[in-house]
Order: structure tokens, then sequence, then C-alpha cells
């Protein structure tokens, strides 16, 4: 059985491609501020790709360090693994490499991995109680979907920017901090010229705190329409809307019933995570890498109603 198809979400899709040209800009940007300023873009660049390369292709396995996630073989979960492979197959894709569990009373989920072929799909304790078998699907469908649409490849290229910036920004810190600007005892014309490189240098620190956090935006707000995409592109692997959106729900009321000591735990990895690990507002919804849960909620809903009628 082959994942359904019910059409293409236009409006996601300009989001996302009207946010990925608007990140090729601020890039453009960048790279003129580079020039002006006479730092070698290259040498900045190439930094920033090999951090976000190193990232790339170590994503899994720092994942799942960071979150203390346990692989599991089929033997020792076939349940889960049964129903990860059944999805694959209907989302015309490969296994995952590796299935793994976090224990912990939090209910969530995250998928990462470079392609299909080395990816990791990942389930807490607290998601496998809670959910009913439906709901669970509905959860790894979207967290398949996410490693199909190849979202940590994205959002790696999309990142490299704000991994540069940050890197400029850190370099300019050190060299105003050891008087890399010009120091004193020179000459009236010597004065001068490092007054004006004082000026040019202080023009490029605010262009770069300004492209780092413009881009920062954009890359939540990309990330935000990748979970929308995920969302849909996993309800229609199950072909069941709603029972993401009850997934959904379920796992956002029981955040609110998860001690504190719990989520502080798991805190540093809800970017990952199907919905952030977090209470209340505690992010600014400009900078979360998540949609409202009652956006997404209401999305599948209108998915299904779209079902119905076709």
């Amino acid at each position: 059985m082959r994942q359904r198809d019910y059409g293409r979400d236009f409006e996601l899709t300009f989001r996302m491609g009207f946010t990925m040209m608007m990140l090729a800009v601020v890039y453009v940007f960048f790279l003129g501020l580079l020039m002006f300023a006479g730092i070698p873009w290259e040498m900045v660049l190439i930094i920033a790709i090999a951090m976000a390369f190193f990232q790339y292709f170590m994503s899994d396995k720092l994942v799942l360090a960071t979150t203390g996630a346990k692989e599991v073989t089929a033997e020792q979960e076939p349940r889960l693994h049964g129903m990860i492979e059944r999805l694959a197959a209907i989302a015309d894709m490969p296994k995952p490499k590796k299935i793994a569990i976090m224990e912990t009373h939090v209910p969530n989920a995250f998928a990462t991995g470079r392609n299909p072929k080395n990816s990791v799909i990942a389930v807490t304790r607290g998601l496998m109680s809670r959910l009913n078998e439906r709901e669970l699907e509905a959860v790894l469908g979207h967290e398949l979907a996410h490693v199909k649409n190849r979202d940590v490849m994205v959002l790696t290229w999309a990142s490299i920017i704000v991994i540069a910036a940050g890197f400029l920004l850190q370099m300019l810190f050190w060299l105003t901090l050891f008087g890399g600007f010009g120091g004193g005892g020179m000459g009236g014309g010597r004065r001068e010229g490092a007054g004006q490189l004082m000026v040019i240098m202080l023009a490029v620190y605010v262009g770069t705190i300004i492209v780092y956090f413009v881009s920062q935006m954009l890359i939540m707000s990309l990330s935000r329409y990748r979970e929308f995409a995920a969302d849909r592109g996993g309800a229609m692997i199950t072909g069941a809307p709603l029972q993401l959106a009850s997934a959904l729900q379920k796992i956002s009321n029981d955040m609110y019933r998860i001690p504190e000591k719990d989520l502080r735990q798991v805190e540093h990895a809800s970017a990952f995570f199907i919905i952030p690990a977090l209470k209340g507002n505690t992010i600014a919804t400009l900078f979360s890498s998540h949609p409202a849960v009652e956006d997404r909620i209401e999305r599948l809903q209108n998915m299904q109603r779209s079902m119905e009628r076709s």
C-alpha cells in the first residue's frame, strides 16, 4: 500500500519558498558586508560550512547522546519496529536505520539523520503509554515525513548563515577586546586611519548582529513551516489527520502535568520534538521552532474535511 495523495498545499509551499528566498537575500547582504569590510569572506564561509557539515553528518549521534535515547532492536520492541516498518513501506521509503526510546515520562518523539537511509526515530516511554495505537502511528508518520522531506539537510543549509554570523561576531568581539581596531601611540594620519577603520568595523559589527537575528527569525519561520509540512505528510501516510490532531492535543495537554524537573532534563532537545517540552509561553512565538498546536490542529481538521469531500 502506497502513500495516499491529496494534492499539494500551495500556500505552505509558497511560504517556504518565500522564506528561502528571503534567506538568500540575507546571504547576499552578508557577503556584501564582508567584502565591504575587507574581511576574507571565503574563510568565514568555509569555517561555517565545516561546522554545519559536522552537525549534519553527526546529527543522529549528537541528538541520541544529548537526549539519552537508546537504540532498541526489533526483538526488544517488536510493536514499535513493526509500526515504523509498515508506515515506511506506505511512504515508499527505507525503514530508519535506528529506532530509539527515551526513558522519560515526557510524551514526545523526534526524528533526525542526514537522509532516509541514515535516519533515527525516537519516542519516549511517556508517549507510548499515553497514546492509543492509531495516535502513535500518526506521530510516527509525522516523524517519517520529516525524514522523507530531508528536513535536517534543509535546516542545516539554512543555518550556515547563522553559524557564519555567530563566528564573525565572536571574531570581532575578540578583535575589539585586544585592540584589533587600532591602538594609541599613532601620528595624526595613522590615528585618522584607525578612526575610519573603527567606524567600518562598528558598522560591520552592527550589520552582522542584524544579519544574525534576521536570519535566525527566518530559520525559525522555516522550521515552523516544516512542522506544518510534516503534519501534512504524516497525515497522508496514515490517511488519518484527526488521529494526529488528537495526539498533538494529548501531548500538549499532558505537558502541563509533567513535573518541571522532568521537563528540564529534555528541554534542550525541544527543537527536535513534535511539540516543545515547555510549559506556557516561555519562548516568544517569533523565535519558536514550532507553530502553535491550535494552528496545527486546525490545519489537520481542514485536511480531514478536504479528504472527505474528495
